[in-house]
């Protein structure tokens, strides 16, 4: 589609559910148990180890992960929740250029 298209309703509707989308992110959000680095740690010893978040992404086909600290855990949830509204809007936004370009063919 070409931006010299006057704005449909369904663009303005898309650019509209767009803006209310952020942070947005890509990727998911695990709880896991790592060992610590000290020597006598009771909880290391006892096997519960440490609770911490880890954000696991793709980039360029690779897996990555990150450590998120704990109070960036809640806007990180958000965001990865924004991204799978997003990715919908996309895949609708997809299935509508195809619906609309076979109904301006069909008038011709």
């Amino acid at each position: 589609m070409s931006n010299q298209q006057p704005s449909s309703p369904a663009r303005r509707a898309f650019r509209q559910a767009v803006r209310r989308l952020w942070p947005v992110a890509k990727g998911s959000l695990a709880l896991v148990r790592k060992p610590c680095i000290r020597t006598n740690c009771q909880a290391c010893q006892e096997g519960r180890k440490h609770p911490a978040f880890i954000f696991s992404f793709f980039q360029n086909g690779r897996r990555h992960c990150r450590y998120v600290p704990r109070e960036l855990v809640p806007v990180l949830r958000r965001a990865i929740a924004n991204g799978r509204k997003l990715e919908r809007l996309i895949l609708g936004a997809g299935l509508e250029a195809i619906q609309e370009h076979r109904r301006k063919r069909g008038e011709s």
